[in-house]
């Protein structure tokens, strides 16, 4: 590979970081917005919904402008707004009588960013030169696991040392590191993932195709896995481990993210040694016998375990498909990769919300609830073997065609 191409891998790293700092940081604060200004938890909650609902929108609308305006440019904007949002927070809500409308144009500014950083990363990565796409795609994942640990230590650390009440400046010192990367993409060379004088495809031309519809359902079943259990993953370390809820809060999500991270890094390292297929299965698998473990066993700490275990084998999931995406059209350009990223939005949603909708049904009954979201691994498991039936398929018609 170009030897300047590692810096645009390391500015996307960074971008993944970032990522993870625009989604991460504001709940942490979420009870010093209530104590502070006296806003209600529930328009507090409605931080949450804003945040990802705009981020699902720009999903959508980006298709659209992405490929005119280039992806140089819009990876500065993203930046821009993820920096622009951070500073915001500390310095809108002082500004209104009342503090909700600052915070919610301070997410709102970030979340534009957020979103267009989930469209766009991906596909600078895998128009990259590089020898095995499916080792980057993995890595550059990792960061977001990554990144997602270095904000809930380092600004817990800060808050420690220097007192929550000095969340702004927190904030502020965040927003060095989007500022910082969108300078860097001004430099970096970029590759197009269609080449000269080819056009990607459109979203009608991707809809025709019913490959790309099993994707999509990999990509929603892939985010549901996810969130499904590290939505409770704070619960299970509180009751596996009799530890209070700052603890808990932290012991769960950090290992489920370091557990996640791993995976992604660990074949990010080994993956040209391993098929990405049977990489996926055994994963699949795992996140099973993980679903299992967290619902069907009494043992707390066996749920804890479980939960754990569901961090390793989802590591792979959201990575892999892309990876497999881009093997089976390289022409799938922005409006694939931007609708793979809304599809795995959706499923981030929506495994919560199966699990939370079965488990009042039957009482607050969240084991229960967890069982049957134990469907989106299974799913994906089912998704996998049919790309492989029609992989197969291709070879025997076309040889030498692959669909990875």
């Amino acid at each position: 590979m170009d030897k300047s191409y590692n810096r645009t891998l390391y500015a996307c790293f960074t971008g993944c970081i970032v990522q993870a700092i625009v989604n991460n940081f504001v709940p942490l604060l979420f009870l010093t917005f209530h104590s502070a200004y006296g806003i209600p938890m529930t328009q507090i909650t409605l931080l949450i919904t804003f945040n990802f609902g705009l981020q699902l929108l720009v999903d959508i609308l980006s298709v659209a402008f992405v490929d005119r305006i280039g992806y140089r440019a819009s990876m500065v904007i993203a930046h821009i707004c993820a920096a622009a949002g951070l500073i915001f927070l500390a310095v809108l809500p002082d500004m209104f009588g009342n503090a909700f409308p600052g915070l919610l144009i301070s997410v709102a500014v970030y979340a534009v960013g957020g979103g267009l950083l989930e469209v766009l990363v991906s596909p600078i990565v895998e128009a990259c030169p590089t020898e095995n796409k499916e080792k980057a795609m993995s890595l550059l994942h990792s960061f977001y696991c990554w990144g997602h640990m270095a904000v809930v230590l380092v600004s817990t650390a800060f808050f420690y040392l220097f007192g929550i009440e000095n969340w702004k400046m927190m904030a502020c010192i965040w927003a060095v590191i989007p500022f910082a990367n969108m300078i860097l993409f001004t430099k970096v060379p970029i590759a197009s993932l269609i080449e000269e004088g080819e056009k990607g495809l459109t979203i009608g031309q991707l809809f025709r195709r019913k490959i790309f519809w099993v994707l999509m359902i990999m990509m929603v079943c892939a985010g549901a896995s996810e969130q499904a259990v590290s939505q409770w993953a704070s619960a299970f370390a509180e009751t596996g481990l009799h530890v209070g809820k700052t603890i808990g809060d932290l012991a769960g999500p950090m290992l489920f993210a370091f557990l996640m991270g791993s995976a992604r890094a660990f074949y990010g390292k080994y993956g040209e040694r391993i098929d990405l297929d049977h990489f996926m299965i055994g994963s699949s698998i795992l996140c099973v016998i993980a679903y299992l473990c967290i619902s069907l066993v009494p043992s707390p700490i066996v749920g804890f375990i479980g939960c754990a275990l569901c961090g390793l084998s989802v590591g792979i999931m959201w990575p892999g498909i892309f990876s497999k995406a881009a093997a089976w059209d390289a022409k799938g350009g922005t409006a694939m990769f931007a609708l793979l990223a809304l599809a795995g939005d959706v499923g981030c949603a929506g495994g919560p919300t199966v699990v939370g909708m079965v488990s009042g049904a039957l009482d607050n009954n969240l084991k229960m609830g967890i069982l049957t979201g134990m469907i989106f691994p299974v799913l994906l498991l089912t998704g996998i073997y049919l790309c492989r039936t029609w992989n197969r398929k291709a070879q025997t018609c076309s040889p030498g065609r692959t669909f990875r």
